[in-house]
């Protein structure tokens, strides 16, 4: 017994399981986004920690890149929802 109900397929298609993983990164980003926004308060050790300049190129570089991950994951979806050249579905 596979575990599955009879009649459903065992795998999803290749491009169906791509899209929804994509789905998920996307809705996955804030909450990476927002850890790493707070992971600087861990560093609140001035002694030990790294200066402030460093901590502001830190932050300066997730908000500069949380914006181009998304639009990475966008421009993929739109690329696995496009159909392709020649296909007549």
């Amino acid at each position: 017994m596979s575990g599955s109900p009879q009649g459903s397929p065992l795998f999803v298609e290749r491009q169906t399981y791509r899209r929804r993983r994509l789905v998920d990164a996307a809705r996955a980003l804030p909450v990476l986004g927002l850890l790493l926004w707070l992971l600087p308060l861990l560093w609140a050790v001035p002694e030990e920690g790294p200066s402030a300049s460093t901590t502001m190129i830190y932050i300066f570089s997730i908000w500069l890149g949380l914006p181009i991950v998304s639009g990475a994951l966008v421009f993929a979806m739109r690329r696995l929802r496009e159909p392709a050249v020649g296909d007549d579905t």
